[in-house]
């Protein structure tokens, strides 16, 4: 347990080392002007801004912020109800669009082109079937037809 502290120490060192060659590069980079290592000759602070404290002390109110003004908002609610009136883009509605349509509406629309070639060819079969069904009948009347006349015949 003592080794695994000593690695976690000279870790720290060599994290420690490694920063501040980064906080040095950068400060090369951006011409010095950028935070000095800790421990430097100079520390900066920040100048002192009192917003929410009234000092008493005449150097301390100087520094003292003025209140801040608040921005008048009545304009910015205007202009965003004006954006959220609608404009009509439908003066007349149509019934048939606001009808709710059955689920497969889209597939017969789809298989609409094939059943009419489909309805053409089933005509023309049932056509053909009705004309030799025809011929059929004046075949088998024709046979009726001379069969009357042979019995026609044989009875005379």
């Amino acid at each position: 347990m003592e080794g695994s502290v000593g690695t976690l120490e000279e870790e720290a060192l060599k994290r420690k080392e490694r920063l501040l060659q980064l906080r040095k590069k950068r400060t090369r980079e951006d011409g010095g002007a950028g935070e000095k290592p800790p421990g430097g000759e100079e520390e900066r602070h920040r100048e002192l801004k009192l917003r929410n404290y009234t000092p008493q002390d005449e150097v301390l109110k100087t520094r003292q912020v003025a209140p801040a003004k608040p921005i008048s908002v009545e304009e910015k609610v205007k202009e965003q109800l004006e954006a959220a009136k609608p404009e009509p883009i439908i003066e007349e509605v149509d019934l048939t669009n606001l009808a709710p349509r059955k689920p497969d509406w889209d597939l017969k629309r789809d298989v609409a082109k094939k059943l009419e070639k489909l309805e053409k060819r089933t005509q023309r079969a049932i056509a053909e079937l009705i004309r030799e069904r025809l011929k059929g009948q004046e075949e088998n009347l024709a046979m009726a037809v001379e069969s009357a006349k042979q019995e026609d015949e044989d009875s005379d």
